[in-house]
Order: structure tokens, then C-alpha cells, then sequence
């Protein structure tokens, strides 16, 4: 990530605690709220309802420690490593999504959020190779494209989150993990930006 070193770790510290949030549900309950699963017969405790949310909470705490990571230590890996972290599980979450319908949605999001991690990193090592200046990292497309999703994606959850009790901010064990997912968009938005 291209920028003050003051952002970079305050961005670092911001996804690190959402990833460290939804990484600790994976004990208790689950990060995203589950609707009641489409297998006839299937509770909440291990069956695909309780699968869907573990998933999401891997899904949501890769993506903020390894934002956290991308934005501290950025070029200093290699484009590679970061594209064999966030590669197989963009694929296999797309996968996912093409094979079981319900929350298609959500495997996607993730999937895009595992793209763009890995686009960001190979964007980044190609323009960082470059001695004496610093060219324009990746497509400005496809980073006019992602820009555009994930602040779109921000605005969103952040309306959800706000639409909480008359306006206010309801941050209390339903808003968390909204309030996670807002600052993780942000910080996915940040780091666009910044390319």
C-alpha cells in the first residue's frame, strides 16, 4: 500500500481487530446471522446452518488479518504468496456460489474481496519492480471498478448498520459484526485508493 505509514498501521490495527472479531466466533456464535438452513430437518447446531456461518467468519477473518498484513508489510511479499493465499479461496468460494444457491450472495462478496486482494497484490509488486518512479499500479478499470464496489459496498452496510434504533449506531451483538464488515469495506476502499 502506497501512503503514509501512519495510515498503513492505523488501517493494520482496524482490520486486524474485525478479522480477529469474526475469527473468535468461530467458538461461540456465528458471525453472520444464518437463516434457518434449506435442508429439511436440519438444525442450527452442526448441520449446513452453523457450516454457512464458520464460513463466513473464515471468510472475514482471512480477509482482515490479511489486509492488515498487505497494508504493514505491502511489497515487502511477494505478489505470489499473496495470490496463492487469497487465490483458492476466491475460487473455491465462487465455486460455492455456483453450487448451492442459498447465500449466494455472500460467497461472492468474498469471492470479489479475494480477487481484488490478490489483484492488489500483484498490482502492487509489478509497479514497486520499477526503479526511479512509481507508475500507476494495475488497471485503472478494473481499480475504478473495485473502487466503485467496495464504496458502494461501505455505503451500504453502513445504512444497516445506522438503520438500527431511530438513526443511531447499534453497536451492541447484532451491530458488531456489522460494524466489522463496514470497517472492512472501508478499509478494502482504502487500499484501492491508495494504489
Amino acid at each position: 500500500m502506497h501512503g503514509p505509514d501512519l495510515v498503513s498501521w492505523l488501517l493494520a490495527a482496524l482490520t486486524a481487530a474485525s478479522g480477529g472479531y469474526c475469527l473468535s466466533q468461530l467458538r461461540r456464535a456465528p458471525c453472520t446471522p444464518v437463516a434457518a438452513p434449506a435442508v429439511p430437518g436440519a438444525g442450527r447446531g452442526a448441520g449446513p446452518g452453523r457450516l454457512h456461518a464458520h464460513e463466513a467468519d473464515l471468510a472475514e477473518g482471512l480477509m482482515g488479518f490479511g489486509m492488515a498484513a498487505m497494508a504493514v508489510a505491502g511489497t515487502a511479499v511477494p505478489g505470489e504468496v499473496w495470490a496463492w493465499a487469497y487465490g483458492p479461496p476466491a475460487v473455491l468460494l465462487v465455486l460455492a456460489a455456483a453450487r448451492w444457491p442459498d447465500r449466494r450472495a455472500h460467497r461472492l462478496h468474498h469471492a470479489v474481496g479475494a480477487l481484488a486482494m490478490t489483484y492488489m497484490a500483484l498490482a502492487m509488486t509489478a509497479a514497486h519492480g520499477h526503479a526511479g518512479h512509481r507508475p500507476a499500479a494495475g488497471s485503472p478499470a478494473l481499480t475504478g471498478a473495485l473502487l466503485a464496489y467496495f464504496g458502494g459496498y461501505a455505503l451500504w452496510s453502513g445504512s444497516r448498520l445506522l438503520s438500527g434504533s431511530g438513526g443511531t449506531a447499534a453497536v451492541a451483538s447484532a451491530g458488531l459484526p456489522r460494524a466489522c464488515r463496514l470497517s472492512m469495506g472501508i478499509g478494502m476502499f482504502a487500499m484501492l485508493l491508495t494504489m
